[in-house]
């Protein structure tokens, strides 16, 4: 169980220890791709990017709470293409890669942003953490590790690999398809974006005790802003197929794994929290799409 007899910190000290901690992490990943002696790019950056997710673990078992990786998700991307692009030997497809920067750079600045405004600090945890440590409290850490930071971290790193070939001299010339990603990936931004923005004011406005969004983009979707975040991984696999169709054959697994993420694990999860939460939220599920924005299902009846 956490030990609640310590001093919560107030959010902005909260911030700045998060801060510290992926200064660290990002530091010891810097050293690890430095000075690891493996050739293999892909494989460097692996090890660096598993190193870095310990060290958040291990503040995250310091101050007893989980939720220290949250922003990693968001933090790490932009890092490790950008480290991708400057260690690259010249002749980069300059436009495409302009395209995988604008889309990863302005995905992780909100996105961390919109965390960073929305999280209440180290004196809560994310609902699902705390689910865990009352379920397995004995091998809560281990799950902590495996489940909460490694997976993410390693599902993330899929997605990247994806779009790596972009960030390669020998890739093909730009192509219509990058167009397509560029749309697709900017199109998950702003859905994403608006999402987020519609449920934080709905979260932060005056409601009923268990009532639940449903006006903008969520009279049509359940879930619009994990569309929008299924579709910046899209469109980092549909730069990566730009780039080098023979590669895309078998990174196509990237962004699948990563829609099959939000679909079998991280919805379900939410909608049976929401169901036990929420008398009206079958009605919601029987009216609304899960996913994609449809008009809504008989909603007159």
């Amino acid at each position: 169980m956490r030990d609640h007899s310590k001093q919560t910190p107030s959010k902005s000290s909260a911030l700045w220890l998060v801060t510290a901690s992926y200064l660290m992490a990002l530091s010891i990943g810097w050293l690890i791709l430095a000075y690891a002696p493996i050739a293999e790019p892909i494989s460097r950056m692996l090890l660096a990017d598993v190193v870095a997710t310990a060290v958040i673990f291990g503040w995250s078992v310091w101050y007893d709470n989980s939720s220290f990786y949250d922003a990693y998700w968001s933090v790490i991307p932009p890092a490790i293409v950008g480290y991708w692009i400057l260690s690259a030997d010249p002749g980069l497809q300059t436009l495409r890669v302009a395209g995988v920067v604008i889309v990863i750079c302005i995905w992780g600045i909100r996105l961390t942003w919109n965390w960073a405004r929305g999280w209440d600090g180290l004196g809560h945890e994310d609902w699902r953490y705390v689910g865990f440590r009352q379920s397995f409290p004995r091998v809560y850490w281990l799950i902590s590790f495996t489940g909460i930071h490694l997976f993410p971290t390693l599902i993330v790193f899929l997605s990247l690999v994806a779009v790596y070939p972009a960030l390669t001299p020998d890739s093909r010339p730009i192509g219509l398809i990058d167009a397509l990603a560029l749309i697709v990936g900017l199109a998950g931004i702003a859905l994403e974006w608006v999402a987020d923005d519609q449920l934080r004011s709905f979260t932060t406005g005056s409601k009923k005790s268990g009532e639940t969004l449903r006006t903008g983009l969520w009279r049509y979707s359940r879930h619009p802003n994990y569309l929008g975040e299924i579709m910046i991984w899209w469109s980092m696999y549909l730069f990566g197929l730009a780039a080098s169709p023979e590669w895309a054959k078998w990174a196509l697994v990237a962004p699948l794994a990563m829609t099959g993420m939000f679909v079998f694990v991280t919805i379900p999860m939410l909608e049976r929290r929401s169901l036990e939460r929420r008398s009206n939220y079958q009605k919601v599920v029987d009216e609304t799409s899960m996913l994609i924005p449809l008009p809504p299902r008989n909603q007159h009846r």
